[in-house]
């Protein structure tokens, strides 16, 4: 799936077509800047971070200060920021640690697809829109941007949890059946009618895909990590890391997956040997770098003066209340036997629609199936799920026990529940 960006970043190209490197050098640190300062203060309020870091998007971006403008560079390093991201989720989460909630997974994924899009389609036509547009809508509350959430319970510790891996598992699952959903609307949508074939064939290898890297990811890894050892280049394993990463990212982006699938993958391969290798303190460093990039990025997206429209500002609200409680109920009833506060850990962790949402969105505007309104309708619902959650996921989840990787030594150590 192809996003098109607005090519207008400050400073991007010279007066002669040529690379700026002073003004691309200029907006990657006014963005990673203007993260470090939102997170930092959003830190002292006792909040998420990435709260701060998608606000810091929404002021330097083009709807407050035009300090940076969406661009094909901002979306490059946006993409590798939650790449990694997904990578060193991976690297903390065990095939076996799927494979004993794939059951829940699946019924919260199931769950958090159909709700969704049933609550989306009706409410849509209800607003006069057409059956295609209303396809669209629906199917942009289905997706889910695991990223986020991700980035939020391994700040505060909260990874090794059993609901943050039902979200995991459920997530890699809602990828995949919201692929096979926006196979049929983008099908409806150019022909009025869906590719049968396409379809069954994106999810036999999407499924075909993940199945292999769970089952069988560590135990070729745990055979070619020695050989890559041996290699005289410096930091080969490391390196190799990255070099999985990137190509199971690219592998599951032919494949029809999303990239962000191919990268928690390869993590997960790595996951075995990681605590012996010491992968983690290699790669805190590199995510930390561009992970706020996919945040700001997200929050660049927000179109402010859309609310304008009084009738746009009402849809707005109305369809970010309908998208945040279709994704609490539906992934939270499958695991009620859990406990009705574990059940909203599952529910809320499932809410962010962040760059997916984003993504079909401008699928549905490309194919003609969304206007202008209905687009930044899609879009502000996208990005205030994303903004929405972490708040909400943070007390959620104070009673649980939190590992943190704290050293080179130690890879992970009990401390306190306090997440201040």
């Amino acid at each position: 799936m192809d996003w098109v960006w607005a090519a207008g970043m400050v400073g991007a190209t010279g007066s002669e077509g040529g690379h700026d490197v002073t003004g691309l050098l200029l907006t990657v640190l006014v963005i990673f800047v203007a993260a470090k300062i939102g997170a930092e203060i959003f830190e002292r309020l006792k909040q998420p971070a990435v709260v701060g870091e998608i606000l810091a998007g929404v002021i330097v971006g083009p709807q407050v200060l035009h300090w940076v403008e969406p661009s094909e560079v901002t979306f490059a390093l946006s993409e590798l920021g939650v790449i990694f991201l997904l990578f060193m989720v991976g690297l903390e989460t065990k095939p076996s640690d799927l494979l004993a909630v794939g059951r829940q997974a699946l019924l919260v994924a199931v769950g958090g697809v159909v709700l969704p899009m049933v609550l989306g389609y009706f409410f849509a036509l209800h607003y006069g829109t057409t059956q295609v547009t209303a396809l669209f809508i629906g199917a942009a509350l289905v997706a889910t941007s695991v990223g986020i959430t991700a980035r939020v319970l391994a700040r505060m510790g909260y990874l090794h949890t059993r609901t943050a891996r039902i979200i995991l598992g459920a997530a890699v699952i809602d990828d995949i059946l919201g692929l096979l959903v926006l196979a049929v609307v983008s099908g409806f949508a150019r022909t009025g009618a869906a590719d049968i074939r396409q379809i069954v064939l994106t999810g036999f290898y999407a499924v075909s895909f993940v199945l292999f890297m769970l089952f069988f990811g560590c135990r070729v890894m745990a055979r070619a990590l020695p050989a890559i050892d041996r290699l005289r280049i410096g930091q080969s394993v490391y390196l190799g890391a990255i070099g999985l990463c990137l190509t199971l990212s690219v592998v599951a982006g032919y494949l029809g997956v999303a990239a962000i699938v191919g990268a928690f993958l390869a993590g997960m391969a790595l996951s075995e040997a990681s605590e012996e290798i010491g992968l983690h303190r290699h790669f805190d460093n590199l995510s930390e770098f561009f992970i706020p990039f996919f945040l700001v990025g997200i929050g660049m997206q927000l179109n402010l003066s859309s609310l304008a429209n009084p009738s746009v500002l009402a849809m707005c609200l109305i369809l970010t209340l309908l998208a945040i409680l279709a994704k609490v109920i539906g992934c939270s009833l499958p695991v009620l036997s859990m406990g009705g506060l574990r059940a909203m850990q599952v529910g809320v962790g499932m809410v962010p629609r962040g760059e997916v949402g984003i993504i079909v969105a401008q699928l549905g505007l490309g194919l003609g199936a969304l206007n202008d309104d209905l687009f930044a309708v899609v879009l502000f619902v996208a990005v205030t799920t994303t903004m929405v959650a972490p708040p909400l996921l943070a007390p959620l989840y104070k009673s649980e026990p939190r590992v943190l990787h704290v050293d080179e030594d130690a890879t992970t150590a009990e401390v306190g529940v306090d997440i201040s």
